[in-house]
């Protein structure tokens, strides 16, 4: 199993870790949510939990719970600017449909 991300998305992260000021990470997880069954939710991580799945790339951390780790496999995290609106991007192979406002996604 992995999940990778982009140097455009690792230096994001870096820089929003810093300006922070602690953290060890960025912990991805799917919930339930939204019209088509499940939603991606980031958070900074001060420390990993002992059942984490820890994935190194371009020197950030990224920390998965052992329940959101199947729906995640194979994702690529990006960070993307389109006009006025930036934000992350989930290129994630698992996912079958999305919903009209991107908010959620199903499997």
């Amino acid at each position: 199993m992995t999940i990778t991300m982009t140097e455009t998305a690792a230096r994001h992260i870096q820089k929003s870790l810093s300006k922070r000021g602690k953290g060890v990470g960025l912990r991805l997880a799917v919930k339930t949510s939204g019209c088509s069954g499940l939603a991606y939710t980031m958070e900074f991580a001060d420390a990993p939990d002992a059942e984490d799945t820890r994935f190194e790339s371009h020197g950030v951390t990224l920390l998965v719970d052992p329940k959101s780790l199947p729906f995640l496999d194979g994702t690529e995290l990006d960070f993307v600017r389109e006009g006025l609106n930036e934000g992350f991007k989930f290129h994630n192979p698992n996912s079958k449909a999305e919903c009209g406002c991107g908010e959620s996604f199903a499997v």
